[in-house]
């Protein structure tokens, strides 16, 4: 947890939040882990547009900057298997960044054919993005 916090604030001062906003954000995004396991797209749907319209910060702006547990949230909902909130994380990402390694160097597709998650309706989602 602590990762996260200091990898949102990083993230926050680059942008030029002040240390009040910086708190606020990770305020905003720490339980959005929890939100994604839950598989609450409603809830991820309204975490998502609160960040934005509060802090003028997109996913792709903060996604490196959270780490469930050592996955990121698109990881996170391949695991627990939550289909709606990961389908969401995939299409809101831009397909960039969805091809891009993550911090353990392997690509999001990569990482879910190590895994066996291919037969996921995520991974439908996801290769039909890229």
């Amino acid at each position: 947890m602590l990762k996260n916090v200091l990898s949102i604030a990083v993230i926050a001062a680059g942008l030029g939040f002040t240390n009040a906003a910086s708190a606020s954000v990770e305020s905003e995004l720490q339980n959005i882990c929890s939100i994604v396991q839950a598989d609450d797209k409603g809830q991820l749907r309204k975490k998502m547009s609160n960040v934005e319209k509060n802090y003028s910060l997109k996913l792709q702006d903060y996604y490196t900057g959270i780490s469930c547990g050592g996955n990121s949230l698109i990881r996170t909902a391949f695991l627990a298997g939550a289909v709606e909130a990961g389908s969401l994380l995939v299409k809101k990402m831009p397909k960039s960044q969805l091809n891009s390694p993550e911090a353990d160097g392997k690509t999001l597709r990569a990482w879910v054919s190590d895994n066996n998650l291919m037969d996921s309706p995520i991974a439908t989602v996801l290769n039909d993005r890229i």
